[in-house]
């Protein structure tokens, strides 16, 4: 664990970051890295747990000695989105075999924060705030710990939990069933909500998310009860009652002003980096480190999706192999390649794009050639950075200040209003409702690219001439809500699954989850290798975790399947 010092610090320097763009200012009168024992109050910690929770969806861009990610293993940036995003094509997944891709050290850091950051700050406020009567700081906390022992579960099944953070009293804790981790965390949410509405009590200092709105806390308690219910509809009978009865109760989170996200400042580069980490890792004077997906650039290309520019930054109208441009073995191998049978059988794109869209497949091991400068990288939203005005020119250069779009000023989104109306389609569509369905996947989309468009204003030297039309957004959600209706049987699946992944490009949490539960969608753009073993079903325990508990043994392999995946072993998702 470590010092608290420096976890106050970070939590110090990032007090403007909140969803509701407020700045909060902290009058800091004493070195930071010197605390006595007073300063160890229960404001304090629940800064560091925050920032912490952030920190385990996101990760971190730059190696921040400040929080407890290490940026280990094959995972640049780290993070339980960025793992989800990869293995669902909102990010391309970089080895021709599943069981390789991903090893136990890859995960190390997303434990770490977990456990020894997380719940053990957590654990070591609550005496605190209870003593003191600081019932809304438990409240957020108890929200926090239970969205995070939920993730912790959805990647990895079962995981410590009564036992954990409780040394030196039990130094090796053992394994809690997926199930009572979940009902857990249902009880977590009842008595945070109880907190939230004790409106004795004294406010923290300092709420990252909602600027100590307790109505809006509720609702996003609430929200994380639905997504709960839907991740178990496979396992539990009475989960679309209890989904229906909170959306028939009105209170949770419908409208985008509500939104749960976490907002990212773009004010510092280090110590602690308050910009999206996306945004960090690419946004360098040597260019992107990241590729974007093809799959997803394709997808959202060919059906005028609007939401396109604001997601993908061009530096290049000239992608090697496409629209005239000669191929270059240096630059993208693929690119005097042919493609696998599997890939032209299906009539997938491979290796490149045309208009200037320059990823990489799912799949793809490739070394990273000098392309930094050149290949597409992240936009405006969410990561803060560029919109895409057909400028050309390279990302984050000194002599164009134009270069670095938004500075990094981005969300985490979390729970948005936008994914609720995604999760009744799919419990109306699981219902056998389809035109109820179709009318949630309106609302979905009406909301979500509403909500990207009002990113482009934090980029303020784009050219806003190249952004959709009116026009442009209502034609794209009438064709895709069209698609939906007039398609049949399993297809309503593949135009709902697609329209899921593209609106929650930023959560790889939810991709992952929704493509555990349904399958779908099944048009996703394979792997390079046409067998590349089975889907990962969930991740290895971390290294750390195996070596120093006795009482957690390595699963067998990452075919193994949390409690509320129900689906076939094989041949399931319907995409590999």
């Amino acid at each position: 664990m470590k010092n608290i010092s420096t976890y106050i610090a970070s939590a110090l320097l990032v007090g403007s970051l909140m969803v509701s763009c407020e700045s909060t200012e902290l009058d800091l009168t004493e070195d930071p890295n010197f605390l006595t024992p007073t300063q160890a109050s229960p404001d304090f910690f629940l800064n560091s747990i925050q920032e912490d929770f952030a920190r385990q969806i996101d990760g971190e861009a730059t190696g921040d000695p400040q929080d407890n990610f290490t940026t280990g293993g094959n995972v640049t940036g780290d993070g339980f989105s960025i793992l989800g995003s990869e293995l669902t094509r909102l990010m391309p997944f970089g080895s021709r075999d599943y069981r390789s891709g991903y090893q136990d050290i890859d995960t190390d850091d997303e434990w770490d924060n977990a456990y020894r950051g997380i719940l053990f700050d957590i654990r070591s406020m609550e005496p605190l705030a209870e003593e003191a009567g600081l019932t809304r700081h438990l409240g957020i906390a108890q929200f926090i710990e239970a969205y995070t022992i939920v993730t912790l579960v959805d990647f990895f099944g079962n995981v410590p939990y009564t036992e954990a953070v409780q040394a030196p009293e039990i130094l090796n804790p053992t394994l809690d069933s997926g199930e009572s981790v979940y009902a857990a965390a249902l009880s977590l949410l009842d008595q945070a909500i109880a907190n939230f509405t004790n409106e004795t009590a004294s406010n923290p200092a300092t709420d990252y998310f909602y600027d100590n709105d307790y109505e809006k806390w509720v609702k996003a308690a609430n929200t994380l009860k639905l997504k709960i219910y839907v991740q178990t509809r496979l396992v539990d009978n009475s989960a679309a009652s209890s989904f229906n009865a909170i959306i028939n109760s009105g209170n949770y989170i419908m409208d985008t002003a509500d939104d749960f996200d976490w907002f990212w400042p773009g004010t510092s580069a280090s110590q602690p980096d308050t910009r999206h980490p996306n945004y960090g890792i690419n946004y360098a004077s040597a260019g992107a480190a990241h590729y974007i997906s093809n799959w997803l650039a394709n997808l959202m290309d060919t059906t005028d999706d609007p939401r396109l520019r604001y997601y993908f930054y061009r530096q290049t109208i000239n992608v090697p192999g496409q629209s005239g441009f000669p191929p270059n073995e240096e630059l993208l191998t693929c690119s005097l390649q042919t493609p696998p049978p599997h890939y032209v059988n299906g009539g997938f794109t491979f290796c490149a794009l045309p208009n200037g869209y320059w990823g990489r497949d799912h799949g793809d091991d490739e070394g990273g050639p000098p392309d930094g400068l050149l290949k597409t990288t992240f936009g405006v939203y969410p990561a803060g950075g560029r919109f895409d005005d057909d400028s050309f020119a390279a990302i984050a250069q000194a002599i164009d200040p134009a270069s670095f779009g938004a500075g990094g000023t981005g969300i985490t989104p979390i729970l948005d209003a936008f994914m609720v109306d995604f999760w009744r389609a799919e419990m109306a569509l699981a219902a056998n409702q389809p035109a109820t369905a179709a009318t949630h996947l309106q609302n979905a989309l009406t909301k979500q690219i509403a909500k990207t468009q009002s990113f482009v204003s934090n980029d303020r030297n784009a050219d806003l001439s190249f952004e959709p039309t009116g026009s442009d957004v209502t034609n794209f959600i009438a064709a895709t809500v069209a698609a939906f209706n007039d398609a049949t049987g399993d297809a309503k699946w593949d135009v709902l699954g697609e329209q899921f992944f593209a609106a929650n490009y930023g959560n790889g949490i939810e991709t992952y989850n929704f493509y555990r539960r349904t399958g779908y969608p099944s048009t996703l753009q394979p792997n390079r290798q046409a067998d590349p073993g089975p889907f990962i079903r969930s991740m290895y325990y971390p290294n750390q975790a195996v070596t120093g508990n006795p009482n957690i043994t390595q699963k067998a392999d990452q075919t193994v399947q949390v409690f509320w995946d129900t689906n076939p072993a094989n041949g399931f998702p319907f995409s590999n």
